[in-house]
C-alpha cells in the first residue's frame, strides 16, 4: 500500500501559509500555519502536524487492538482512544493515550494486556521515536 499526501508552502516560517491535502480526500486544502501549529489551543483555524501525528498514533492502534481482540475470540462493541500530544523545543517527547473500552466477556487485566501488545505493535508507534504511555478502562 502507498498513500500520497500534498503539502503546499507559502512564505516564510512565521507569517507563511500552508494546505494539506489527502489522497483520500478526507483532508482537502486543510490549513496550517505557525498560529495554527504554537498559537490556536482551540484548533478552529486549522492543523498541526503534531495533531494529526497523535490522529494518525489513535487511530492506528485502535484498528490494531481490534484485530488482536479479535485473534484471542473478543468483539470489541467500541474502543475509543485520546491521544495528548507534548510538543517541547521542537520535539515530540511523549504521547499519552487514554483508552475508553466496551468488549463483551473480556476483564480489565486481560483488556491491559491486549491494549500493550497493540500499542507495541501498531505500525505507527514503531515508527514515533518518543514515550508513549497507555492508560485502559474497561466499561
Amino acid at each position: 500500500m502507498k498513500r500520497k499526501v500534498n503539502a503546499i508552502w507559502k512564505g516564510d516560517g512565521n507569517e507563511g501559509i500552508g494546505v494539506l491535502s489527502t489522497q483520500s480526500g478526507a483532508i482537502s486544502n486543510m490549513p496550517y500555519s505557525f498560529t495554527t501549529r504554537f498559537k490556536n489551543d482551540d484548533g478552529k483555524l486549522g492543523t498541526n502536524p503534531e495533531e494529526l501525528i497523535a490522529a494518525a498514533l489513535s487511530g492506528c492502534f485502535n484498528m490494531k487492538l481490534a484485530f488482536v481482540l479479535n485473534e484471542n475470540g473478543y468483539n470489541p462493541d467500541e474502543l475509543a482512544t485520546e491521544a495528548e500530544l507534548t510538543f517541547i523545543d521542537g520535539v515530540i517527547t511523549q504521547i499519552d493515550m487514554n483508552l475508553n473500552g466496551k468488549v463483551p466477556n473480556l476483564n480489565q487485566s486481560s483488556f491491559e494486556d491486549f491494549a500493550n501488545e497493540a500499542k507495541n505493535n501498531c505500525p505507527i508507534s514503531g515508527v514515533l521515536n518518543c514515550r508513549i504511555t497507555l492508560n485502559t478502562k474497561l466499561l
